[in-house]
């Protein structure tokens, strides 16, 4: 059993509605769905009554919300605790990011910060898009920086959460370079041809840019896959070895194109997408755990912007 679980059980209570409890909980309704029925297989017994609208808890649902608030609530109880013996807590920002973004963006970022605030004492908590985000709305961390494309905006409400814009990133198409300097594998493929593709797993943010990218195309690409992770640096890894065609962050590949072990794989324009790089926070009102170095920075980023 998973402790997720409880949690989508507990938001299923308070909302009656298993859509508006998967758009709390930042999953699909199937996806939720399901983790609900896992929870039922777990307990053994009916917890929701699927013949009622709005949707209401049986017997046994009742007395498990009750259960689920209180474990819930002891293991919070306990994690604070926990991190009341970490040194250095209370003034240690924490920082919620996708791995892509950890390993990109945010070095350069926080150098840039600490010319500003010298004393920055930081925590990066790498995740999925999806776990980063549950972190923040959890409380579990400070600030979130995610990637923002109009065609998947992050589900968080503005009367709860703000958000600021730190500038724009493109993800393209990159391949490796052959002796002559030109890409391996090109895009689109040629009629009745296709290119090894390097993809993300699914759910991945960075891929559901690139199915973007697919639908925008005028025509086909002609994709391929051949490898999967959610692993941004492994998919360009297994580009710098000549695999396959992988859609990168340009911040990512900086250095690779400048040492001509990846170039791009389509002509400057086509075949790439930008995103918008968000930073997002708990309104003050409701912040469980405000911190003045966390106030300080933001108001610091809402006049820099």
């Amino acid at each position: 059993m998973e402790t997720k679980w409880l949690e989508d059980f507990v938001s299923l209570a308070e909302t009656h509605s298993f859509s508006r409890s998967a758009q709390l909980r930042h999953v699909t309704q199937p996806a939720f769905s399901r983790r609900i029925q896992a929870l039922e297989a777990w307990a053994g017994v009916d917890l929701v009554d699927r013949s009622s609208y709005p949707t209401r808890l049986t017997p046994a649902g009742v007395t498990l919300h009750e259960q689920a608030l209180e474990i819930l609530g002891a293991l919070q109880a306990a994690r604070n605790m926990m991190r009341s013996h970490q040194a250095g807590a209370a003034d240690t920002i924490e920082f919620a990011l996708p791995h892509s973004l950890a390993f990109t963006f945010f070095p350069h970022w926080v150098m840039d910060l600490r010319r500003h605030f010298p004393a920055l004492k930081s925590r990066l908590i790498a995740l999925n898009v999806h776990d980063a985000v549950m972190l923040l709305t959890e409380g579990n961390c400070d600030l979130l920086l995610a990637y923002h494309h109009a065609s998947q905006p992050l589900q968080l409400p503005a009367e709860r959460y703000e958000m600021l814009s730190l500038g724009h990133e493109s993800v393209a198409a990159y391949a490796r370079a052959d002796a002559d300097g030109q890409p391996l594998f090109r895009l689109p493929a040629p009629p009745g041809r296709k290119v090894p593709y390097l993809a993300y797993a699914a759910g991945a943010y960075l891929g559901q840019m690139v199915e973007q990218i697919q639908k925008l195309s005028p025509e086909p690409l002609g994709l391929d896959p051949i490898y999967e992770t959610d692993m941004a640096e492994s998919l360009k890894a297994m580009a710098q070895e000549g695999h396959g065609v992988a859609f990168l962050p340009g911040s990512s590949v900086k250095k690779e194109l400048k040492s001509r072990r990846l170039v791009r794989a389509a002509p400057a324009g086509q075949c790439e997408l930008s995103m918008e790089m968000r930073i997002y926070r708990e309104r003050p009102e409701f912040a469980r755990h405000a911190k003045p170095g966390a106030q300080a920075l933001w108001e610091f980023l809402r006049t820099a912007v």
